[in-house]
């Protein structure tokens, strides 16, 4: 550190401060030691048979003498203790400005060491978790560009593609190619639905009024719906449900979290694997449970699934990736209502489940 930046702003005025308190006291000291120190000595000397001028003398060449030597080791030794504590404070508050400044910059990775007296030991580790969270949310703000972009090319790649053909002859227009530039767009709305959902998480919390609803007869109304997919890849489901199961939830939004439970087995779950879909009242809540078999999810993966955009499946196969934001809806919409959710896995398979108040 320079002697500019030691003695610049805040070291300064903490040096100042403690060479004006080292000043001070020896003020104070030798007002009391020359003045009263002075008259107390020269009445003792003069009691004791010595002249007024010899006492003055005497004084003046032993305690007067001493004390000014004393004191101007007093004020170097203040100045340099001065000049230690001033580099003390002033030095981690420095670093840090430094690293804010390359994190203004958009380095983030950029950290302080944990120096000085305890408060600044403090404040460097909030400092530095500080700097953690903005790496973790420029991460995340990436990936989000990235795959939304990804998400919103290939539907409109095909549009185009489509299009295109359409207008130079290539093909002649049909009821499945008309079906196919709506399955498109119909794709880019959802995806669209889907980020604004993301984009706000309180866009239900204003007006979500829950009420009774019986999960049992939930979730099999979104089986019903769902069992085609199952049935094209010969997937086994068993429901595991009591007789009625009431809940506090809102209907439209809690037929899609199941909607997006089912449609996350299906895809995952191998031609010919077995999907378990259970429900079971419990103390304060009610659970809800979606399981199939088939690869597990990975350790390092499982604390991410409900991330926006997060995929398990890096090869960004629709069939198998999907958008990445299916759980991150569930767990939005499931919280909203006061619930949790969560998911197990292991080389068998994985569960997804999620509870309501009762």
């Amino acid at each position: 550190m320079t002697f500019q930046r030691l003695f610049g702003g805040l070291g300064r005025r903490i040096a100042l401060v403690a060479l004006v308190a080292g000043v001070l006291a020896i003020s104070i000291l030798a007002a009391g030691v020359l003045l009263v120190g002075h008259a107390a000595f020269n009445r003792l000397m003069v009691a004791g048979g010595s002249s007024a001028a010899t006492a003055d003398a005497m004084f003046q060449h032993s305690v007067a003498s001493v004390f000014g030597l004393a004191a101007v080791a007093a004020v170097v030794a203040s100045g340099l203790l001065a000049a230690f504590l001033a580099g003390r404070l002033a030095r981690p508050l420095d670093e840090m400005a430094r690293a804010a400044r390359r994190i203004a910059g958009g380095d983030y990775e950029a950290r302080v060491p944990r120096s000085g007296p305890e408060e600044l030991a403090s404040l460097a580790d909030s400092f530095n978790q500080m700097a953690a969270g903005l790496a973790e949310q420029e991460r995340l703000r990436r990936e989000f560009i990235i795959n939304a972009a990804h998400e919103i090319r290939t539907p409109l790649t095909n549009l185009q593609g489509y299009l295109e053909a359409l207008r130079d002859g290539v093909i002649e227009p049909s009821p499945e190619q008309f079906s196919s530039l709506h399955e498109e767009t119909e794709r880019l709305l959802r995806l669209s639905r889907s980020l604004d959902m993301l984009a706000d998480p309180g866009w239900q919390r204003s007006s979500l009024e829950l009420q009774e609803v019986d999960l049992s007869q939930a979730v099999g109304t979104a089986y019903e719906l769902a069992r085609a997919t199952f049935e094209a890849k010969e997937i086994k489901v068993d429901l595991k449900l009591p007789e009625r199961l009431p809940a506090r939830a809102q209907g439209d939004l809690l037929a899609q979290v199941l909607a997006n439970l089912l449609q996350n087995a299906s895809r995952y779950t191998p031609a010919g694997g077995h999907v378990v879909v259970g429900s079971e009242a419990r103390s304060a809540d009610v659970l809800v449970w979606v399981s199939n078999s088939g690869d597990g999810i990975p350790a390092r993966d499982l604390p991410r699934v409900f991330e926006r955009f997060y995929r398990v499946e890096k090869s960004r196969d629709r069939a198998r990736g999907g958008a990445g934001i299916g759980l991150a809806i569930v767990k939005q919409l499931v919280e909203s209502a006061g619930g949790q959710v969560g998911a197990d896995s292991n080389r068998d398979g994985t569960r997804i489940w999620f509870s309501l108040p009762a």
